[in-house]
């Protein structure tokens, strides 16, 4: 198999078989992302993405396959339907097909088209929601409203996708945050999605955002910011048995539960490690990533 390194997934994939079905992220704009900046966007042909299953036709035991890269919902439908039709003829014990979607692409497909992908045995869709500021989404370049978001998040549910949504702790800088918190909180509950995960902001040398940090344009919130910045979040939200993860490689304090049954657990754990310093063991900064 032929992977056009480097290649990103979530932590939940980390035992997943992994197939490029797209190479690069299409909107590739924002400025706090520099993943997909020396890979120009295009969608890999037929033949190659069957070369490279039938590459690994004989490993066994085969449950989870994740497609990446950055938006791999933006291929077209017969290719994505075809990758999926012989994925689960290669691997009959295939359990999960899943993969990232940009909110453009997911407006983009029709419901029809939609629903036939999720009939494939395409179950489970991540999308980047970052903030629920419309101020900070346009910032940061992201391409789409808050209302788009929820419009592309409510989409994606009524055509029967599990909904994995991401969030960035701290992407509205010291100036910001409270906005941020309580407005991503909102669209959030709007959402209601399957799974919510928070990562921490970490600026990228290849980034526009890093670019502004320099330049004084943009302060990045402490970790004692961001935990205030988290429990603001949750006390926003208002969500029926999310399974909510902040386990992320760039989180320095990991936080799961379900939301919003654990809400008022995971605030007592932010409210000990901003009022108890060095009780609650945090990630070194050397250990974060992406």
């Amino acid at each position: 198999m032929h992977l056009e390194a480097p290649v990103y997934r979530p932590p939940s994939e980390a035992y997943s078989l992994i197939f490029q079905l797209t190479i690069g992220c299409r909107h590739n704009a924002c400025t706090f992302c520099g993943l997909y900046k020396g890979k120009p966007y295009r969608s890999k042909t037929w033949e190659q993405i069957k070369k490279d299953i039938d590459s690994c036709a004989n490993l066994r035991g085969v449950q989870r396959v994740f497609l990446a890269d950055g938006d791999a919902l933006a291929a077209e439908t017969s290719l994505i339907l075809k990758t999926a039709f012989y994925l689960d003829k290669k691997f009959p014990g295939l359990e999960r097909i899943s993969m990232y979607a940009g909110p453009k692409d997911i407006l983009k497909k029709s419901m029809d088209e939609l629903k036939e992908i999720r009939a494939s045995n395409i179950k489970m869709l991540y999308m980047g929601v970052e903030s629920g500021s419309d101020r900070i989404l346009k910032a940061v370049y992201k391409g789409v409203t808050a209302e788009q978001m929820v419009e592309a998040g409510r989409k994606a549910l009524e055509a029967g996708f599990e909904l994995s949504v991401t969030i960035i702790n701290g992407l509205g800088g010291t100036e910001l945050w409270e906005e941020h918190a309580r407005e991503t909180g909102k669209i959030i509950s709007a959402i209601d999605p399957t799974y919510l995960s928070a990562l921490t902001l970490m600026p990228l040398p290849n980034t526009v955002l890093y670019g502004q940090i320099q330049q004084g344009k943009f302060t990045v919130p402490n970790t004692m910011h961001m935990f205030k910045e988290m429990k603001l979040l949750l006390e926003s939200l208002d969500l029926n048995n999310c399974i909510f993860r902040c386990n992320h490689a760039t989180n320095y304090l990991p936080l799961r539960g379900v939301l919003n049954k654990d809400r008022k657990d995971l605030i007592n754990i932010l409210d000990r490690a901003i009022n108890q310093p060095g009780t609650i063991p945090l990630r070194p900064e050397s250990a974060r990533g992406m």
